[in-house]
């Protein structure tokens, strides 16, 4: 089976590609696997890094303002699909199918694909899916779902197959047990983890440091990890300096967690952005969280997504333009202090999580693959 992949720009569009990329691998071995992207997306550290190859594509995200860059930007939709580029990657590794995660990364490959006959499927984590996924459900075989609520939002509602989002196997592999004896944390001690998603952002992580001179000296018991995001870190360093947070024992920040599994397995409470891969990554695990959707997304698709979660009494969700009020470290002291709030928000979120994402997938795939096979004898 050759397989392309494509998707990308943040993790949240490229550890899906990847853990489908796993499954697939998991089953057959032998598998041929490619991915595509663009230069300077996660996808150039996250795909190495999963041993797999990669090559590059021009291709821009369209902004709603008037720019040269936007220009450029509508340009490449029109052309690219049908570039030297693009053709060149589709005849050199001559894939079975071709399958985009979001980002308009996938648009070129996907509809490229489309073109030359080869089956296509896209994955849609969010509840509202984004300007890839609609342009491109008139030109795809199949429409992969996270929520059965995006349905409403698609015109091609008999090509979509809700499945949910797939994960990474270390998010169902490694324990809490596991994950705090690899951190060093004594049975006494909580953890608390905050991630602003693969790209960051300076408005959580100043709130976060502002919040930790307080609770650092006065929660010694606790142990608080922030990754700040790599574009975002510099910022956050002068900051932690600022504070003298380096004081504190109990405070670790980085730019960016690549062994995300375990530290989400040892935490006793996680603040996290509400792209759907996270939040399908928490209630994986069953963990205890604050939701803070970012206001600077499509169609506020992040407030959506942790809705749904707060509707279902299944976590907590702090917005950014209630930080100066003191929402989040109100928001965090409750779960410190409140075990019986935690396990309620543990078990409820666990009602979202489908342990068999991956395996349906896949079984999609084989399908789509030997229909194709059979129909080129």
């Amino acid at each position: 089976m050759r397989v392309l992949l494509t998707g990308g720009g943040s993790g949240g569009h490229v550890n899906p590609a990847i853990a489908i990329a796993d499954t697939i691998r998991k089953h057959q071995p032998d598998a041929e696997i490619l991915f595509v992207g663009v230069k300077g997306g996660k996808e150039s550290v996250l795909v190495p890094k999963s041993n797999y190859d990669l090559e590059y594509i021009e291709s821009q995200g369209i902004r709603r303002a008037l720019s040269l860059k936007n220009i450029k930007a509508l340009y490449l939709a029109v052309t690219s699909p049908r570039s030297r580029a693009t053709r060149d990657i589709l005849e050199k590794f001559k894939p079975d199918i071709v399958i985009g995660t979001g980002g308009y990364v996938c648009w070129p490959l996907v509809r490229g694909a489309a073109y030359a006959g080869i089956p296509t499927m896209v994955h849609e984590s969010n509840c509202k899916p984004g300007l890839a996924v609609k342009i491109l459900q008139n030109s795809v075989d199949t429409i992969l779902l996270n929520f059965p609520e995006t349905v409403s939002y698609l015109v091609k509602k008999k090509k979509c197959v809700v499945v949910g989002n797939p994960i990474r196997g270390s998010f169902e592999s490694v324990t809490r047990e596991q994950a705090r004896r690899s951190l060093g944390l004594a049975d006494s001690q909580k953890m608390v983890l905050v991630s602003a998603g693969s790209l960051g952002s300076q408005s959580i992580n100043a709130a976060v440091l502002e919040m930790l001179r307080t609770l650092a000296p006065t929660r010694p018991e606790t142990r608080f990890v922030l990754s700040t995001g790599q574009g975002n870190y510099a910022d956050a360093k002068a900051l932690y300096d600022e504070y003298k947070l380096s004081c504190y024992d109990n405070v670790e920040m980085v730019d960016y967690l690549y062994d995300m599994a375990t530290y989400m397995a040892a935490a006793d409470v996680v603040v996290s952005r509400a792209g759907a891969i996270s939040l399908s990554e928490l209630a994986r695990m069953g963990k205890a969280s604050i939701i803070i959707p970012s206001p600077n997304v499509a169609d506020n698709h992040q407030f959506v997504n942790a809705q749904a979660l707060v509707d279902r009494d299944a976590a907590m969700m702090v917005e950014e333009r209630d930080f100066d009020g003191g929402a989040l470290p109100r928001a965090m002291l409750s779960l410190l202090d409140n075990a019986d709030l935690c396990s309620k928000f543990e078990k409820n979120i666990r009602t979202f999580a489908d342990k068999d994402t991956n395996s349906l997938i896949y079984d999609l795939i084989v399908q789509a693959v030997d229909a194709y096979r059979t129909k080129k004898k």
